[in-house]
């Protein structure tokens, strides 16, 4: 079965981009332009390994939905794709091993490292116990 991958970003052209790339190399994708469907469709029983996370989101800030989907799915893995050139990683989530390899700037030119990234961290979590 393929794995899931859930994108939140609320700018639907990039939304839109990012899922048909993904998909194309194999994913199933799930993506929302808000944080609140996301945790719904979550909630309702949809399963991912790796989260693509937006920064500025109309519901709230991407650093506080990772905080919330690292506590509620403690196995997911995060990347975050913003269009801040300013964002700096907050210490918390360095503390749950996120890095600056795991930041991604809009707009990507070329998705294949992104889609590498999944991959990785996708399968860095079937490896563990």
């Amino acid at each position: 079965m393929t794995a899931w991958v859930l994108i939140v970003d609320d700018e639907e052209m990039i939304r839109d981009n990012l899922k048909a790339y993904l998909e194309d190399e194999g994913w199933r994708v799930a993506a929302f332009a808000a944080v609140a469907p996301a945790l719904g469709w979550l909630r309702q029983g949809g399963s991912c390994q790796v989260c693509i996370m937006d920064m500025r989101l109309p519901d709230m800030d991407g650093n506080t939905a990772i905080r919330i989907l690292n506590h509620l799915y403690p196995g997911m893995e995060f990347l975050i794709h913003t269009g801040s050139s300013s964002y700096s990683l907050p210490e918390d989530l360095r503390a749950l091993g996120l890095n600056e390899g795991r930041i991604y700037q809009k707009p990507l030119n070329d998705m294949a490292p992104l889609a590498a990234a999944v991959r990785m961290l996708a399968a860095m979590r079937e490896t563990r116990p």
